[in-house]
């Protein structure tokens, strides 16, 4: 019997505990791409049950590039770490919401001014989705 040529997709997400954890820490550990490097931290926020990073720095070595080049990684919650890929959203309202979800989480008078350069369009552009594989 010939199988359908549609293949179904079935988008993993993070469990409830690990969603929880990343929308209530205000630092996720990421490694960006296959290779071996260290784990850095970066400013993380959670948009509809969905994981959203932004990059400040746009240079060629920086975690966004990478992941432009190679979209896996891992991500660092609670000392346990998960396999990411990441998905570049092209989404107008999404990147919105995004934005909007950083001002909230990070509304420290020290934290406004990256919250501004996050809303720049190089910085826009660079919203990244990280979801479980």
């Amino acid at each position: 019997m010939k199988q359908s040529s549609k293949a179904t997709s079935v988008k993993k997400s993070f469990s409830a505990k690990t969603l929880d954890s990343i929308r209530q820490g205000k630092i996720l550990g990421i490694r960006a791409g296959t290779k071996p490097h260290r784990i850095i931290g970066i400013w993380v926020v959670v948009v509809e049950g969905r994981v959203f990073v932004k990059s400040w720095s746009l240079k060629p070595r920086s975690w966004w590039r990478t992941f432009q080049e190679e979209p896996r990684g891992v991500i660092e919650v609670n000392g346990k770490l998960h396999k990411v890929r990441a998905i570049s959203t092209r989404s107008e309202r999404l990147k919105t919401a995004v934005e909007k979800a950083y001002a909230e989480k990070y509304n420290t008078p020290g934290a406004q001014y990256f919250v501004r350069g996050f809303k720049t369009k190089k910085r826009r552009d660079t919203t990244t989705e990280l979801v479980p594989f």
